[in-house]
């Protein structure tokens, strides 16, 4: 395999945006921090958080702190912190993660080996009752070749700079949060980039913490709403696209959950749902 001179280049920016919620921002950086031989830099974008997350990103040495004064929305942040990263790689994250050790090697390593321009790692969702380094660890021992092709996760993905100005940004339409990561992803594809969800890296996901947090505000707009009513028509998804679509996708994801769990143990995407671990 030849390897191209710019994917020799390593070095990785780290995006996250934050609304409240400073208990998993805490956590998220901790376990980011364990292991920062690839990280230039930590970009955290404050949407208008009012929980502390302010005063605790204050105390913060050599990380880059982008505030705003309101919840401007997860596109915005993420844009925000895309055009203010150096480097060719840009990881962009929930905060309500938990990296594996070696999460950012097993991006790298498989970007690399399997031409990858947009890259996720496999995710554990739900309940944190376990310790990642052992799991992680004996997760990609037996799922390090596994990967999914054609896809990549919102709540962790790592993009190369050149599909930015291939495709252009994340389009700020989309309100809050939800289907800019959809968007985005379609984009690239249709421009012929390559997006994989690959078995080398792995993190711990709660799952959907600041969403979940929005949605039951008072003072919420049916945010979601509204964005899936623009994805559909920015795409022109009629009905019928729409059912032969989400078709295809259920097929699809059965047959690699279905492969994966028969041949290892494991799917790319597993959930603690009530009381044992399910897999998607």
């Amino acid at each position: 395999m030849t390897i191209r001179d710019e994917d020799k280049n390593r070095d990785v920016s780290i995006v996250i945006p934050l609304f409240n919620q400073l208990e998993y921002t805490r956590r998220c950086l901790e376990s980011l921090l364990v292991d920062t031989t690839w990280v230039k830099e930590i970009i955290l974008i404050n949407n208008g958080s009012s929980d502390g997350t302010a005063e605790y990103l204050a105390t913060l040495k050599g990380i880059t702190v982008i505030t705003n004064p309101e919840n401007m929305g997860c596109a915005a942040a993420w844009n925000q912190g895309v055009k203010a990263a150096s480097t060719h790689w840009i990881a962009i994250l929930n905060n309500d993660i938990i990296a594996s050790p070696d999460w950012l090697h097993g991006l790298l390593e498989s970007a690399v080996r399997e031409s990858l321009d947009i890259v996720s790692p496999a995710f554990r969702e739900g309940d944190y009752n376990y310790d990642i380094a052992i799991y992680s660890r004996e997760f990609t021992d037996c799922m390090g070749k596994v990967s999914r092709t054609g896809i990549a996760q919102g709540v962790c993905f790592m993009v190369k700079r050149r599909v930015f100005e291939a495709v252009g940004f994340f389009d700020e339409n989309f309100r809050i949060g939800q289907f800019e990561d959809a968007d985005f992803f379609r984009r690239a594809k249709d421009a012929g980039f390559r997006l994989g969800t690959t078995g080398r890296s792995f993190i711990h996901h709660f799952g959907s913490v600041t969403q979940n947090s929005i949605r039951r505000s008072r003072d919420a707009r049916p945010y979601e709403a509204e964005n899936r009513a623009y994805f559909r028509r920015k795409w022109r998804l009629t009905w019928w696209k729409r059912f032969l679509q989400r078709r295809s996708t259920k097929l699809q994801i059965f047959f690699w959950r279905t492969k994966e769990k028969v041949l290892y143990g494991h799917s790319l995407i597993e959930k603690w749902i009530g009381g044992r671990l399910r897999y998607y």
